[in-house]
């Protein structure tokens, strides 16, 4: 008995069967992890450049007129890479690159770093109320500075989001651009209008 349990403890064959049997869950959810971290990266990389495409039609003269065929661009470049995906677009004015994102100008009376209590703003988009963002919804004018925001969710390719917690079965991936548009008359005058904060 004691020879057998010897033999036994030096017998190394289907060691390698073991052994990759305890590997392989591992190796399978990295490959997956990697393919689909390369899958989203292509994606984003295919909506910027449909995007900036988009972005610089999006700026010439008459563009408001076209905004479902310079939609449509970006929508057929996506959906190339990801055939489900939706899509979402915004765009917002700014009369100049420095107010892009920024909020409106108020003045903080009690120092409180918020619009409130009665305090004057400058409203710079004409829609009567102090706004975080200070840009208007639409192509803007001549030379304004537009904001295109394209946000994008499609399913994933590998079905990592049932093997790594605290990924989802979307992916979703947001793609911006700023540009100005082209000086084919006069930029409308900032706004002079004011408010008061509630």
């Amino acid at each position: 008995m004691r020879g057998l349990l010897t033999r036994l403890a030096r017998d190394e064959r289907g060691a390698t069967i073991v052994e990759f049997a305890l590997i392989t869950p591992a190796l399978l959810i990295t490959l997956m992890g990697l393919f689909d971290l390369a899958y989203n990266m292509y994606t984003a990389q295919q909506l910027q450049g449909a995007i900036q495409n988009a972005a610089r039609q999006s700026t010439l003269e008459g563009a408001s007129t076209n905004v479902s065929n310079i939609d449509a661009i970006v929508t057929r470049a996506v959906h190339a890479v990801a055939g489900n995906a939706t899509l979402t677009f915004e765009r917002k004015a700014y009369a100049s690159f420095a107010s892009v994102a920024r909020p409106e100008d108020y003045t903080d009376v009690n120092n409180d770093g918020t619009c409130n209590d009665g305090e004057p703003f400058e409203d710079a988009n004409d829609n009567g109320v102090w706004d975080a963002d200070s840009g208007s919804s639409g192509f803007g004018g001549a030379r304004d500075a537009v904001l295109y925001t394209v946000t994008v969710v499609y399913p994933r390719a590998f079905p990592i989001a049932k093997l790594i917690p605290g990924q989802t079965d979307n992916f979703t991936l947001t793609a911006t651009t700023v540009l100005r548009n082209q000086p084919y008359g006069l930029q409308n005058t900032a706004s002079t209008a004011t408010g008061n904060c509630t």
